[in-house]
């Protein structure tokens, strides 16, 4: 989720809730989950079904559109993970990054590749024929956020709805999202500042199991990694040339690199295999690994301790996404996602 990852990095029906691909539905697990899910959601003025009577094909709508648009171009899918995300942690997740004009989140240097806004407001002006004024683009960035890891083989989870939309996009408020050079007390400052934990952090990270990033973004861990070594000496050795190879010394900054080598377009738990072998892409990936108090939710998202990645994932993924949630009279509901009204 760091501003490196360009393209990085939720539908469900009650009837399927937590449906894990080809892994088993536990009942008590669900019942946890829901509990969790509700709890938040109640406490932040959102619920799941907020639209089933004013709008009740509103998640149909964004799901199908998510799906049309991925079909043609699958890197959809990390893009609109990546600016749901951006989006929460800049005034809340208020679709304030949707906002065009000069100045605006959009323009800050941590937005300026963040792709995906034609999928935005493709469902929103589908939504806007069937029902007018009624779904804001802050629910239609968090549905079409789920359905994007749908898209890509991972879990369905039940996503609160009645956010309403902001009226104020600044670039400043920008400068302060993680980064991919943060200092991992610093991203867990970062996390920890918008009410989240440590274990979220590693589980959202986790979203980089899709998506790429740019060879900019990690050539200085090959090469110029600081004065004393050349080398990141979290990089496992024997991946050093096959890095080398994809992002050569002095070669082209914007080449594109998947984030989770071996499988950059499966959402599964590759991701933190790679890194538990040294093989993270981005400096604070690999940070999730060295440090004491994240590596334990690495290994137990890579198979070592049980933890299920895909219902920890749908958990901290309601967590945030109700991060300073506009409900009620605050806000608005858009009519163009890319303008006030």
């Amino acid at each position: 989720f760091s501003k490196a990852s360009t393209h990085s990095s939720f539908h469900i029906s009650i009837s399927n809730f937590i449906s894990m691909g080809s892994s088993i539905q536990t009942p008590i697990v669900f019942f946890l989950w829901l509990a969790m899910a509700t709890t938040l959601a109640l406490g932040q003025g959102t619920r799941v079904g907020f639209y089933s009577k004013s709008c009740p094909r509103a998640e149909s709508i964004v799901q199908s559109t998510v799906r049309t648009h991925f079909q043609s171009d699958a890197t959809v899918a990390p893009g609109l993970l990546r600016m749901h995300f951006h989006d929460c942690f800049v005034q809340g997740c208020d679709a304030s990054i949707l906002i065009s004009g000069p100045s605006t989140e959009k323009t800050a240097g941590p937005n300026l590749l963040v792709r995906g806004y034609e999928v935005i407001d493709d469902a929103k002006a589908q939504l806007e024929i069937a029902c007018p004024g009624i779904v804001s683009c802050a629910d239609i960035l968090a549905l079409a956020a789920r359905d994007s890891v749908v898209l890509t083989s991972g879990a369905n989870w039940a996503v609160p709805t009645g956010r309403r939309d902001g009226r104020v996009s600044l670039a400043s408020d920008a400068s302060n999202l993680p980064g991919f050079r943060d200092p991992i007390n610093v991203q867990k400052q970062k996390f920890a500042d918008k009410g989240l934990t440590p274990q979220d952090l590693v589980t959202l990270v986790g979203g980089h199991t899709i998506g790429t990033s740019a060879c900019q973004f990690l050539s200085y861990r090959l090469y110029n990694f600081n004065s004393s070594v050349a080398v990141d000496p979290a990089i496992d050795p024997a991946f050093l040339p096959q890095l080398k190879a994809l992002c050569p010394q002095n070669g082209d900054g914007a080449k594109r690199v998947g984030l989770d080598n071996g499988s950059p377009n499966r959402f599964d738990t590759s991701f933190f295999t790679n890194l538990r072998n040294g093989r993270g892409m981005l400096e604070s990936d690999q940070m999730l690994w060295t440090d004491a108090s994240t590596r334990t939710f690495v290994q137990r998202f890579s198979g070592l301790l049980g933890l299920s990645f895909n219902v920890e994932f749908g958990k901290s993924m309601v967590k945030m996404s109700n991060i300073g949630v506009k409900t009620g009279t605050n806000g608005e509901i858009r009519k163009l996602c890319s303008a006030i009204n």
